[in-house]
């Protein structure tokens, strides 16, 4: 036998007694290699099944990428109307998606009128020019304009080529070379829809004297200009402006902030100032009365079991709109959930400090200060500022069911289907506060835990 069949007879050998010895380790070994994949085939099965369940072939087919991509591209993007009503002899017109007041003082340079002609460049070498019920559409790489009428009788024609983006019937022509132009004719109107990128007017509105500044520039003019308004300086003239900005209602927004951080405040201090009390009450080692026990437990389970949206929907039908249903809403909700985090952690102290206050003397009350307290209060407060954070969100989403605040605001900006950019502007907000939030309670457990 040579060296080299003695040495794999040795290893086989060898291996043989390793499976002998620890059969049942190696078997959990194999089970532990493959139940991942397992796993993984059971989710996919799921998804699978899901996929179905909910018939998301159909909703993937009935879905509008392109109406998403507009009102992605309204929410960092200002759009200019140039309109013109064929029922009047005024003119075109010239407006923002979304502006509530004002006009633009004088045309833009990129909007030229002659006579009863008016010229509108569209950027990038397309341009539209509007005359006697008619619009003609000049684009870059084709040979020939593209010309569209309303004829006497309300029926519209084209004339030109047809490219891919230009949709035509004899009610309405439509043409869409990219999201940032559009050119639409119906039988009463024409418009021609420009975007640019950028919040319009977001520092001041259309009759501020600052309009069509920008925040440095409007602070240079107000400090190199006399006053401009009688009773008040340039520098609280220019605040004036941006805080009762018609347009972005920043002042309106920034109370609305307010009011929903005061309501989650409100509700969370009103949830842990009463669930601690109660928490005692439904501790076994504090309170030797079960069935006294058992009654506040299962409050703590119908408080909590009940969502905020329906105590909400429940305080909005007793009260009437207003943060004050906000408020009692949040109570509820987390003074149920608090006081039995709250219970839970006091059965768990460690009796030997309680014990050891006592054994100096200590009168009840004592006992509860220094030997019961001490222990909860990181806990108390860890979980009383979580809420605090948490409860900031949901205050958003109560407020838009009618409890006023932050989230009424947004739910207005979304029925009006033309301000999505001031949708934005308040989830940026929203989210900003939530963040300040976050920080605050960190940097306050933190400091209050450590000096407990």
């Amino acid at each position: 036998m040579t060296a080299a069949s003695t040495a794999a007879s040795t290893a086989a050998s060898a291996a043989a007694d390793l499976e002998r010895r620890f059969a049942d380790t190696l078997k959990r070994s194999r089970r532990q290699m493959f139940w991942p994949v397992g796993l993984a085939i059971g989710v996919v099965i799921y998804l699978a099944y899901a996929w179905v369940a909910f018939d998301m072939t159909s909703l993937v087919q009935q879905s509008r990428m392109d109406r998403g991509m507009i009102l992605a591209l309204d929410s960092f993007a200002y759009k200019v109307h140039v309109t013109e009503d064929l029922r009047d002899e005024e003119g075109p017109k010239l407006s923002i998606e979304g502006a509530r007041q004002g006009g633009f003082k004088q045309d833009p340079e990129w909007v030229r009128r002659s006579g009863d002609q008016t010229a509108v460049d569209l950027g990038d070498g397309y341009s539209v020019t509007l005359q006697d019920r008619s619009l003609t559409l000049f684009a870059p790489g084709l040979d020939q304009a593209i010309s569209a009428r309303v004829l006497e009788d309300g029926t519209v024609t084209m004339t030109g080529p047809q490219p891919g983006w230009v949709k035509v019937n004899d009610r309405r022509f439509e043409a869409r070379p990219s999201l940032f132009k559009r050119v639409r004719m119906t039988r009463t109107r024409i418009e021609v829809h420009r975007y640019f990128l950028g919040w319009e007017n977001f520092w001041f509105g259309y009759q501020s004297a600052f309009h069509g500044m920008g925040l440095l520039e409007a602070w240079d003019y107000a400090q190199s200009q006399p006053q401009i308004e009688a009773g008040l300086s340039n520098t609280q003239k220019l605040l004036s402006d941006i805080w009762n900005n018609k347009e972005w209602q920043h002042g309106e927004v920034f109370q609305a902030l307010l009011e929903t951080i005061l309501m989650a405040l409100l509700g969370t201090l009103v949830a842990s100032m009463v669930g601690l009390p109660l928490a005692f009450a439904a501790a076994r080692n504090f309170n030797p009365l079960g069935p006294v026990r058992f009654v506040i437990r299962r409050a703590f389970d119908f408080l909590r079991g009940i969502d905020y949206l329906i105590w909400s929907l429940i305080f909005i039908r007793a009260f009437g709109l207003g943060p004050l249903t906000g408020i009692m809403a949040i109570a509820f909700t987390d003074t149920g959930t608090l006081g039995k985090l709250y219970s839970e952690a006091l059965e768990n102290i460690d009796g030997r400090q309680v014990d050891g206050v006592k054994s100096t003397g200590a009168a009840p009350v004592q006992r509860y200060r220094f030997g019961v307290i001490p222990q909860i209060l990181p806990i108390f407060i860890a979980q009383s500022l979580y809420y605090l954070e948490s409860n900031t969100r949901s205050a958003t989403v109560i407020g838009a069911l009618g409890a006023g605040g932050i989230g009424l605001k947004l739910v207005e900006t979304l029925r009006t289907g033309q301000d999505w950019e001031n949708t934005l502007y308040i989830i940026i907000l929203t989210i900003a506060v939530v963040i300040m939030m976050d920080v605050f309670s960190g940097w306050l457990r933190r400091k209050l835990i450590k000096e407990s």
